[in-house]
């Protein structure tokens, strides 16, 4: 197996942003050495400059193949055609491990390993030099990176989970006191008999019903407070899909700082009488994107057309998450899934592990659809339309190695006013249509 150096010029690609904007580095160009690299390889990830050095390590998880470059917004000079290796990181540093620290250390003195980062990627290393930059990487790493070793997708027991992390084997919500985590859980298989309905709402936060099966729930639970207060107590909130057995990691969340949670109504176990259940809001941590065999989607859950602000509850940031456009929304997404179903597609909400759109389904061909629906009055159209084509890209760009074809579609309260919106869209691969055109997209 071979070690490998590849480096990365913050004048040509901005790797700082792109992993603040939370995006997974899937391959990166070479220019030599590609009959030699292979699946399995161990990678160093170096940024050049004053400030640079060793900032990540992972591995190849393949053969390197012609390509066109992704996340084009971040190069900053086009790079075009090139070879790519495709490749994952297991650890990032918080900081780069500067070369001073490598340039007196004799594994690195017969070589021109470190006095030649200019030349085209990759650069060889030996295994001693492999060590150095392992060593100076638990060196430079944080006691929480240490300690978390599941990347968004992993599959565990959760015996094991507990046993490797702490916290209570049973309950959704596990505080931990051998390491700063907050361990949560959804299943929608055992949830909903205790009224739990998880689910993404409009905001693009993932609503999560707190502890406690019969009464109001409140905080007075360890549970509720645990995640309410996990930012306050430095504690990682991690998310996982299942409650028993074999359970995935879903990813990092953290509760949303402008509106933590919200209130709502839910019966009691086993269908009981309705009563108080909290509903936090979490938003994703960095990356949740999810490896190709994960299956996309959950039943269709009918949203609550007669929704309104909670009494005493702080109002949405975003006025069309309210009252009447908030209303219309959901009364489109609902029409929109019942008449899918009607024509016997497989219509589907989104799970856990999924980008938070409002809706999909599948044909018999296998491909998927998913569809963000938007609410249109005169004052909100330009920004909703903006809106719904960003997400729906970004929920392309998530799902597309997770389904052998996807299919964007923004459906709309009615026709735009400016015919313009219906080319952007073709041009970019998204449909727009609206109530009047479901034989066209269905």
């Amino acid at each position: 197996m071979n070690a490998w150096l590849l480096t990365c010029n913050s004048e040509v690609f901005d790797l700082e942003s792109f992993l603040k904007d939370g995006h997974e580095l899937r391959s990166w160009s070479v220019v030599r050495y590609r009959s030699e690299m292979a699946e399995g390889d161990n990678i160093a990830m170096w940024l050049t400059g004053p400030h640079g050095g060793l900032v990540g390590r992972g591995r190849l998880t393949g053969a390197p193949a012609q390509e066109s470059p992704s996340a084009s917004e971040y190069w900053r000079q086009d790079p075009g055609t090139r070879w790519y290796a495709p490749l994952r990181i297991d650890e990032w540093l918080q900081q780069p491990v500067p070369r001073s620290q490598f340039t007196s250390d004799p594994r690195f003195g017969d070589t021109n390993t470190l006095r030649t980062l200019f030349a085209g990627n990759p650069h060889r290393l030996n295994e001693e030099q492999w060590q150095a930059f392992n060593e100076a990487f638990h060196g430079f790493t944080t006691d929480r990176e240490s300690e978390w070793h599941l990347r968004p997708g992993d599959t565990i027991r959760r015996k094991e989970l507990h046993d490797r992390y702490g916290g209570s084997r049973q309950g959704g919500i596990s505080k931990c006191a051998k390491s700063p985590n907050v361990l949560v859980f959804t299943d929608p298989r055992t949830g909903h008999q205790h009224g739990y309905y998880d689910e993404w709402a409009e905001d693009g936060t993932f609503h999560y019903t707190g502890d406690g099966q019969v009464g109001d729930q409140s905080f007075a639970s360890t549970g509720n407070a645990a995640i309410r207060d996990h930012m306050q107590h430095d504690l990682s909130l991690r998310l996982f899909e299942g409650s028993r057995g074999i359970i995935r990691y879903v990813g990092e969340f953290a509760v949303d700082p402008v509106q933590p949670f919200s209130y709502d109504r839910a019966p009691e176990t086993g269908g009981g009488p309705m009563r108080q259940v909290i509903r936090f809001h979490l938003a994703p941590v960095g990356a949740t994107s999810q490896p190709p065999n994960v299956p996309v989607g959950n039943s269709y859950r009918v949203v609550d057309e007669e929704v309104e602000p909670a009494s005493g509850q702080p109002s949405p940031p975003d006025p069309d998450l309210s009252g009447r456009n908030l209303r219309a929304h959901r009364r489109l997404q609902n029409e929109l899934a019942s008449t899918a179903h009607a024509r016997g597609l497989e219509v589907f909400s989104p799970a856990a592990a999924d980008p938070d759109f409002d809706l999909g389904w599948r044909d018999e061909s296998g491909t998927l659809t998913v569809c963000e629906v938007k609410s249109l009055t005169r004052a909100n159209e330009t920004r909703q339309l903006r809106a719904g084509i960003g997400q729906l890209l970004d929920y392309h760009d998530r799902l597309r190695d997770r389904a052998s074809e996807v299919r964007a579609l923004l459906w709309v309260e009615h026709e735009p006013a400016e015919a313009r919106w219906i080319g952007l869209c073709k041009r970019v691969g998204i449909e727009l249509s609206w109530p009047g055109r479901e034989q066209d997209v269905l």
